[in-house]
């Protein structure tokens, strides 16, 4: 599912102009991705790197905005019965995660979805541990978060405390909300 929701966002987004000149500098040849199958994390980073190219943007803002993509179109649409069932808001969404990716192996026996771990937990803010043995996704996972802020309808703000790209075990955010007063 992943490498057909980066192609939605791009066509979407860019047009099916864009979509085939990042497929082509991929040396992607597939014309459609089977939602259930089981495609080489390569594929994923040769379309992102691709996309960043083609675009003239950096590969960290084409994740973002997959992640936020991801949250508010695919999840929703692939997913809403589970997206509804993981919590009343931000809060119980992301303590819910690990429930989440439990669920979805289930469907997706292949899966090897990342881990996500909230400590300090507060009424309106949480240290969210993320590890996963994909690199560099980091930017996706805070599109993801800032996708989720958007779908509870609450402004979010989130600082990326340890990074594993800088040396650390894992990526730690600190994520903050509050009421989003135009929603």
């Amino acid at each position: 599912m992943v490498n057909s929701a980066i192609m939605d966002l791009l066509v979407e987004s860019h047009g099916e102009d864009t979509w085939q000149k990042v497929k082509s500098k991929a040396g992607v040849e597939d014309d459609m991705f089977i939602a259930n199958g089981s495609y080489p994390d390569e594929i994923t980073y040769k379309l992102v790197g691709a996309a960043a190219e083609v675009l003239d943007r950096p590969a960290g803002e084409i994740l973002n905005q997959f992640g936020r993509w991801w949250v508010l179109e695919t999840a929703r649409k692939s997913y809403g019965h589970l997206m509804k069932s993981g919590g009343r808001n931000l809060g119980e969404f992301l303590k819910n995660l690990p429930n989440f990716h439990t669920r979805v192996v289930m469907m997706f026996p292949k899966l090897q979805p990342p881990t996500f771990e909230c400590t300090d937990v507060l009424p309106t803010e949480l240290r969210m541990h993320y590890r996963s043995h994909r690199r560099g996704l980091s930017a996706f996972v805070i599109g993801l978060l800032e996708g989720l802020g958007e779908m509870f309808a609450v402004v979010v703000t989130i600082t990326h405390e340890e990074r594993l790209d800088d040396g650390a075990d894992h990526d730690v955010f600190h994520i903050k909300w509050s009421e989003n007063k135009t929603a």
